[in-house]
């Protein structure tokens, strides 16, 4: 059986700190995922689901967006620990329903923190407040609709805003967009604008493709692989054997971040009884211990490296056949990364010469490469820059069209990837926008609309009326948390289309509607033709169907399709001219759409249909090629830049706890970092804790200072930590209040949650703080 949802909240004050672990995965995760699912969903749930997951006819886990491979049969266990605990949330047989929400007022609510709400279960029914009430009740789905429907027709499309979370699949998204253009507004921000937006920003321009350029099997044929900016073990556990496979082939896998986390040092295969019991395999054979914000430095540095051994012995390094034919701006880099000042480097990433040359050096003899990034990477005003640098690098030795090289960005959400592919985008191109108004008869708005940090300024400005959100927990995700906490309140309309309770039902528009809708998990089978099937979108761009096997836990949840049909019939009238009807009931007539919008889903029903799904096109992995205006690869040249904090100050990051998925907590235990029971805490140097005059766990209250202004979040632990000298790590959200929201990556405008320059004072109880504050 499983067990009833937690009374109590979290007790910072039962903060428990371990030593650090050496290895990922093992029988403890496995373990782990048995205990979090049977206490979750109970036995029958819980297998019926991990016998699904990621296999063949069944449904796509809505964790990470980690592939699976396309030449090799499935294993039996095709999942991780984290996505087993994605699935136990969403399989969960816990229920949150109207008396629920009878018994919990707002103000009760508000108290409340993430883990307790997302851990009550799964909503049952429509939930509607009005401005002054104090309670959610429930409301008929047919006046829920109404409702949004009377509230953008009372304004205009401007102040309508459209969120997606990256859980959403493809059909929906594409229709999520399609609504909104109906309306007349781009207001379409996303998840990928908090987190991997630099990566499209940088990549398009670059090499014609905002997504990666290798796929899993690149990994079979690689000499060497970068994983920067990330961390497998907690965030792509999956892909810690994929790592481990090629180190034990002979490739060099280089792992460089300011954390030393867990699983670049060991893993225990789960899959295997000798992986759980025996001996951890290594993974990364070097670790460079990077300071926060200096990979654009040490990246420059290997350019240099890489152009300085090709002067010396020329042929050896640079691909000069293919930067000839295939790309343009090589002579202004060459002559910008002719010199290097040593000592800025040294400082900005706190490496010294001599580990910088030995790593080049692997680089400079590796004649197949794959750079793989996250989002430590992403989130600092620089981003751009970087991740361009990463281009040159990867241009310079030809590491495109050519078997185990390549980008490869690492989504870190299931279908973030397929939403941006179905147009969900603030900023779409003519192309698109001309295509859907050919098939549909209407005529979509050509202004941008609204990211997700100018929705926030949107909000600030109360230019926001009606804010949808397809999923996710927005509140949360973004920046500057007590600012955009307050503007949501002020809007007219929230709509949260949710499976569970979240921070944003609770700092709610004057009027609030909680729809709620199946998961990737449910059967979807209330339809005219029978059950029917989504499809999503991996990171590395193949296309596979999704379907739900489980009971929903109740007869009042639409699928998502279904909810945005009634929505745009609800508003635009059944005398529309898109048919929305019809998509609902039979989402093939999404799918023919879809085939008639986008390029590369020619034939879409029958090939999402294969087992293995298909692959999308993907010109620089497929023909060498770029789609660029200039049509070819661009080198491109950054200034040298880093982060430097003020005096008295460290520069903190953001990062997930191992029980951790975005803004869903599954528990209270980061064990690969020893921490356990406790969130609100700052993992901090051992000689930083020092100089500030503080002590291991002492109290404080964390004051962040940018554009001449300061931010502060009360009641944080200090613990003693092995980061990188100069910087400090936070999870995230909590630590999302000191992120100013102008705060952000030039260029792509992604928060800058890697980039905060933080002091610490004693803890005080500020008049009016909360612990959030």
């Amino acid at each position: 059986m499983h067990r009833s949802a937690p009374k109590k909240d979290i007790n910072e004050d039962d903060l428990k700190v371990s030593e650090p672990a050496h290895a990922a995965a093992g029988l403890k995760a496995v373990m782990v995922s048995m205990e979090r699912g049977f206490s979750q969903a109970g036995p029958a749930r819980t297998l019926r689901s991990m016998l699904r997951v990621n296999q063949h006819n069944g449904f796509d886990c809505p964790g990470c967006a980690w592939p699976e491979s396309i030449t090799e049969r499935r294993k039996p266990a095709e999942f991780c620990e984290n996505g087993a605990k994605a699935i136990a949330e969403e399989a969960s047989a816990r229920t949150v329903t109207p008396e629920w929400f009878a018994q919990h007022p707002i103000e009760v609510l508000k108290d409340k923190t993430e883990y307790w709400l997302g851990s009550q279960g799964r909503i049952t029914t429509p939930m509607i407040i009005h401005e002054g009430e104090s309670h959610y009740q429930p409301i008929s789905w047919a006046d829920a609709f109404s409702t949004i429907a009377d509230h953008v027709r009372a304004t205009t499309a401007e102040k309508c805003v459209f969120y997606t979370s990256g859980r959403t699949a493809n059909e929906t998204a594409f229709m999520y967009q399609l609504l909104a253009r109906s309306l007349g507004t781009n207001n379409l921000p996303d998840c990928s604008n908090m987190c991997h937006e630099s990566s499209g920003t940088a990549l398009n321009p670059t090499i014609g493709i905002g997504k990666g350029t290798v796929s899993l099997e690149d990994f079979e044929h690689t000499e060497l692989i970068f994983v920067v900016g990330q961390n497998p073990g907690t965030n792509h556990p999956r892909m810690l054997s994929a790592l481990s496979d090629a180190r034990k082939r002979g490739a060099r896998v280089v792992a460089i971040n300011p954390l030393p986390e867990a699983g670049f040092f060991g893993f225990k295969d789960p899959q295997t009884v000798g992986g759980m019991l025996g001996k951890a395999e290594p993974v990364a054979s070097d670790f460079l211990q990077i300071k926060v914000g200096g990979d654009l430095a040490l990246f420059q540095a290997f350019g240099h490296l890489l152009l300085e051994e090709e002067a010396k012995n020329p042929g050896s390094v640079v691909d000069h056949e293919f930067i000839s034919q295939a790309t343009d701006g090589f002579d202004a880099y060459r002559e910008a990364r002719a010199t290097l000042d040593w000592e800025a480097t040294e400082k900005a990433t706190g490496l010294t010469r001599t580990q910088i040359t030995e790593i080049a050096q692997l680089l400079i003899t590796s004649k197949a490469t794959i750079i793989c990034w996250a989002l430590g990477l992403t989130q600092q005003p620089h981003s751009v820059p970087t991740l361009k640098e990463i281009i040159n690098l990867l241009l310079l030795q030809g590491n495109f069209g050519k078997p185990g090289a390549g980008a490869c960005p690492v989504r870190g959400h299931s279908n973030v990837q397929g939403d941006r592919t179905m147009g969900i985008w603030e900023k779409p191109t003519e192309k698109l926008l001309a295509a859907i108004d050919q098939e549909f008869g209407i005529s979509s708005p050509r202004a941008h609309g609204y990211d997700s940090t100018e929705t926030l300024h949107a909000f600030e400005k109360d230019e926001v009326d009606v804010f949808v959100s397809m999923g996710g927990n927005f509140a949360l995700a973004n920046s500057d948390t007590e600012a955009l906490e307050a503007g949501m309140q002020r809007a007219k309309l929230t709509v949260h289309i949710s499976t569970k309770p979240n921070r944003s039902h609770v700092v709610h528009g004057k009027t609030s509607l909680i729809l709620p809708t199946l998961g990737r998990t449910d059967k979807d089978d209330k339809h005219p033709g029978g059950a029917q099937f989504l499809s999503v979108e991996d990171s590395m761009s193949v296309i596979k169907s999704t379907r739900g096997r489980l009971t929903p836990v109740s007869d009042h949840l639409l699928a998502e399709p279904v909810i945005v049909a009634r929505m745009a019939q609800a508003i635009l009238g059944e005398d529309h001219p898109i048919n929305w009807r019809a998509m609902a009931e039979d989402y093939d007539t999404i799918r023919d759409h879809i085939e008639k919008v986008l390029p590369g889903f020619e034939d879409f029903n029958a090939r999402v249909r294969d087992k293995n799904g298909f692959v999308l096109p993907n010109p620089p992995r497929d023909t060498r090629s770029f789609a660029t205006d200039i049509g070819k690869g661009r080198f491109t040249v950054s200034d040298f830049e880093a982060l430097e904090a003020p005096e008295g100050h460290l520069i903190l990051q953001t990062m997930r706890s191992h029980d951790q998925y975005n803004t869903t907590f599954y528990g209270l235990d980061d064990r690969y970092r020893g921490i356990k029971d406790g969130r609100r805490v700052i993992l901090i140097n051992p000689e930083d804790l020092e100089a500030t005059g503080f002590k291991d766990r002492d109290l404080v209250d964390v004051i962040s200072t940018f554009a001449g202004t300061e931010r502060r979040a009360n009641r944080f632990r200090l613990v003693s930590y092995p980061t990188a000298k100069g910087c400090v790590a936070a999870y995230y959200p909590e630590a999302n209040a000191l992120v100013h929201r102008d705060l952000v990556a030039r260029e792509s405008n992604t928060p800058g949650f890697k980039a905060m320059m933080v002091r610490f004072v004693e803890h005080t109880q500020q008049p009016g703080a909360t612990l959030d504050s």
